[in-house]
C-alpha cells in the first residue's frame, strides 16, 4: 500500500511537472502571437499558431483531470 502510495505520488509530480511547462510554454506562444514586432503577418500562420496554442490548452485540460484521478486515488490509499 505505501509503494502504491509512492508510485502515485510520484505520478501525480510528473504531472504537476507537465503542467506547468505547458503551461508556460501555452503563455509564451500567447505572447509572442501579440506581439506586433514579432507577429505573423500572414493570417494562415496566425490561425496555425494558435490552433497550436489551444491544442496544448485541450492537453493541459487533460492533464488536469489525470492529476484530479490520481489524487483520488490518493485519497482512497
Amino acid at each position: 500500500m505505501a509503494n502504491d502510495e509512492s508510485e502515485l505520488k510520484s505520478r501525480l509530480e510528473e504531472v504537476d511537472a507537465q503542467i506547468a511547462r505547458l503551461h508556460r510554454e501555452a503563455v509564451q506562444m500567447r505572447e509572442e502571437i501579440g506581439q506586433s514586432w514579432d507577429a505573423p503577418t500572414d493570417p494562415a500562420e496566425r490561425a496555425v499558431l494558435l490552433t497550436n496554442v489551444e491544442q496544448q490548452e485541450a492537453l493541459i485540460g487533460n492533464l488536469q483531470n489525470r492529476r484530479e484521478q490520481i489524487l483520488r486515488r490518493l485519497r482512497t490509499t
